[in-house]
């Protein structure tokens, strides 16, 4: 883990930006923390980047340089009610992840959260079925996600067309 610190003025960021961006697309990016720093016509914000460099050599495009899959934007994906489901459970894992000071990825991945919204999951058993959760993940993790899990209202369960009509 590596860290990058930035200035970026108020007035004219351009060519501060450009870096930081650069940056931002070099690598995995695990936390930016951001200040705003007002000093009159001399304000600034003030940026700390915290970036894993073991996943990609120096100077390659982040997703290329570490074999990833495309980016999957999960809004078009999952309808919205399951959409919704999903990010509670990523605002769950966010917030689990900085108690415990550790990426958001080492707990769940996106695509798994995914996976325990279109599965359906219920059961701790059930979410060690998941690719890649494995026994310690579902003993730590597996009631705080099944507690969201049960709250799904009944259409992001799947159970929406046939459910009885509300009074």
């Amino acid at each position: 883990m590596k860290y990058q610190f930035f200035k970026i003025p108020v007035q004219e960021p351009d060519a501060q930006t450009e870096d930081l961006n650069r940056l931002l697309g070099q690598y995995r990016i695990l936390s930016v923390d951001r200040h705003l720093v007002i000093d009159g016509e001399r304000s600034f914000w003030a940026l700390s980047v915290c970036y894993a460099d073991t996943e990609s050599a120096p100077g390659a495009p982040g997703a290329a340089a570490r074999g990833d899959k495309a980016k999957v934007d999960y809004r078009e994906v999952l309808n919205q009610q399951d959409f919704a489901v999903f990010a509670a459970l990523r605002s769950l894992r966010k917030d689990l992840s900085q108690r415990e000071g550790v990426p958001a990825y080492a707990l769940f991945t996106n695509e798994q959260l995914a996976a325990m919204v279109q599965g359906r999951v219920r059961t701790a058993a059930a979410l060690g079925e998941i690719e890649g959760v494995g026994k310690a993940r579902v003993d730590k993790y597996a009631a705080a996600f099944l507690a969201v899990l049960d709250q799904a209202p009944a259409a992001a369960a799947g159970e929406g067309a046939d459910a009885p009509d509300a009074h």
